[in-house]
C-alpha cells in the first residue's frame, strides 16, 4: 500500500517557502548559520537559527506558548485549509498527529526560572505545558481541531524521523485516514551546554566528512507533512528503525544498527541498494559519528557503488528532534516539481579528506542525477536509528 506525502510545510533557518529553502539548499548557502552570545555559559556558540518572524498563538491556546510552538504554527500554516478539507472528508476523529521533538520548549521554562530566581515566583503566563515533551502533539491537534490519536515521539535525533514510521502503522492498521508527522526543536541553553559538556560542540561551521571535523552545531526550525493511504507525486516508500543500544551517547563503531535501519528501509520499500539516487547523510561531524556512518554506508551499498551523498547541518545546524522531519522535507523539496533541474544539495566542508573514513562520493556544487529514490538518515544516541526513503510517485 503506498503512502503519499501530498502537503508539506516549513519552518527552517533556510527559509520558510519552498522555492527560498531549496534555493540556499542547491547553493549550499549557510548563511543561517550565526553567532550567538546567550546560550553557552563561557563563549559564543555558532548555531543555526530561524530568522522569519513567527506568528503568535491564537488567544484560546496561549497555554501553549513558547518558540518552540510557535516555531510548529509557522510550518503548518501553509497545511491548514488542506487538513480542514480533510477534517470535513474524513472526520474528525480519523486525523491523527505524531510530532517529534527532543526538547520541546524547555527555553520557556529556562527564562521562567530565571524570573524565579529574581522573583521568587513563576511568571503568570508560564505553564508546564509549554515545556512538556508532549506539548507540540497536543497544540497541534487542539489548534487544529482534531480527535484522533495524538502524541510526540522523542528518541533524540531520531525523533522526528522515526514519525514517518508510527504515521504509517497508523494508516495500514485502519486507525487514521490522514496523519500529520513532523518534528520541531528550538534552541536552549540546555541543549547547548550539555553538547559542550561532551566536548561536542565546534565553535565554528560543523565540517562532517573531514580530517579537521571538530564537532556539530545546535540548530532548530520545524517540518510538518501530511501521510495518507494511496498514490501521489511525492511518496513515503520505505521506513527502516533499529535499536542497537551500543552506548548512551555513542554510535556502535561499525554501525550495526545503522546498517540494520537502511535495510530494513529498503526491504519495506521493496528496493535494492543500487536503486537509491541520494543519502542525506545524518553527517554530524562528531568524529565518531561521522566515521561509523561511512563505515555503515559501505557495508550496504558496496564500496564501489555509493549513491551521491552528504549532509546538510551545515547549512542549518543539527535540529535534534526535529533533524529527520528538517532532512526529509530537503529530500520532499529535491523530489518535487520545484527541482526540475535534479541537481543536489552540496557538501559543505574544507575538503580536508580523513583518510581514515571510507570514502563517500560527496556532491559537488552543481551535481545533478536522477532522482527517482532518495534516502535520509538519523542516527540517535542510544542506538535508536532510523531511515527514511522517499520516492517519486505520480511525477516519475
Amino acid at each position: 500500500m503506498p503512502i503519499a506525502i501530498n502537503h508539506a510545510g516549513f519552518c527552517t533557518p533556510l527559509g520558510h517557502e519552498p522555492q527560498t529553502i531549496l534555493r540556499a539548499l542547491l547553493s549550499g548557502d549557510t548563511a543561517a548559520m550565526v553567532r550567538r552570545e546567550e546560550l553557552l555559559f563561557e563563549r559564543p556558540a555558532t548555531v543555526g537559527a530561524v530568522s522569519a518572524p513567527l506568528p503568535s498563538l491564537p488567544a484560546s491556546l496561549t497555554s501553549f506558548a513558547c518558540r518552540n510552538n510557535a516555531l510548529l504554527l509557522k510550518a503548518v500554516q501553509p497545511l491548514q485549509q488542506a487538513i480542514s478539507a480533510a477534517r470535513r472528508t474524513y472526520g474528525a476523529e480519523r486525523i491523527g498527529v505524531v510530532l517529534g521533538t527532543s526538547t520541546s520548549g524547555i527555553a520557556k521554562g529556562e527564562q521562567a526560572l530565571a524570573y524565579r530566581q529574581q522573583h521568587g515566583q513563576f511568571p503568570d503566563d508560564y505553564h508546564y505545558v509549554q515545556q512538556e515533551l508532549g506539548s507540540p502533539a497536543l497544540f497541534l491537534q487542539q489548534l487544529l481541531q482534531l480527535q484522533g490519536p495524538a502524541y510526540t515521539v522523542s528518541t533524540a535525533c531520531s525523533s522526528s524521523a522515526k514519525v514517518f514510521a508510527s504515521g504509517r502503522r497508523l494508516l495500514l492498521s485502519g486507525l487514521c485516514d490522514m496523519v500529520i508527522v513532523g518534528g520541531v526543536d528550538s534552541l536552549s541553553q540546555l541543549t547547548l551546554n550539555g553538547f559542550d559538556a561532551l566536548e561536542s560542540i565546534d565553535d565554528d561551521r560543523c565540517n562532517p566528512c573531514s580530517a579537521n571535523r571538530r564537532g556539530i552545531n545546535i540548530g532548530e526550525g520545524a517540518a510538518v507533512f501530511t501521510l495518507e493511504r494511496g498514490n501521489g507525486d511525492i511518496l513515503l516508500s520505505g521506513c527502516g528503525e533499529s535499536s542497537d543500544a551500543h552506548h548512551i551517547s555513542a554510535p556502535h563503531p561499525q554501525g550495526r544498527g545503522a546498517v540494520a535501519a537502511m535495510q530494513a528501509a529498503l526491504t519495506q520499500a521493496g528496493l535494492n541498494a543500487i536503486d537509491i539516487d541520494y543519502v542525506n547523510l545524518h553527517g554530524t561531524a562528531t568524529e565518531k559519528n561521522d566515521a561509523m556512518e561511512s563505515i555503515a554506508m559501505a557495508a550496504v551499498f558496496g564500496r564501489e557503488s555509493i549513491p551521491f551523498c552528504s549532509s546538510t547541518k551545515p547549512l542549518t545546524g543539527h535540529a535534534l528532534g526535529a533533524a529527520g522531519a528538517i532532512e526529509a522535507a530537503f529530500c520532499w523539496l529535491l523530489l518535487s516539481r520545484y527541482n526540475d533541474g535534479q541537481l543536489l544539495p552540496p557538501h559543505q566542508w574544507d575538503g580536508v579528506v580523513d583518510e581514515a573514513l571510507v570514502p563517500l562520493p560527496l556532491v559537488q556544487a552543481g551535481d545533478s542525477t536522477r532522482l527517482q529514490h532518495l534516502m535520509s538518515n538519523s542516527f540517535a544516541f542510544g542506538g535508536s536509528n532510523a531511515s527514511l526513503i522517499f520516492s517519486r510517485g505520480n511525477l516519475a
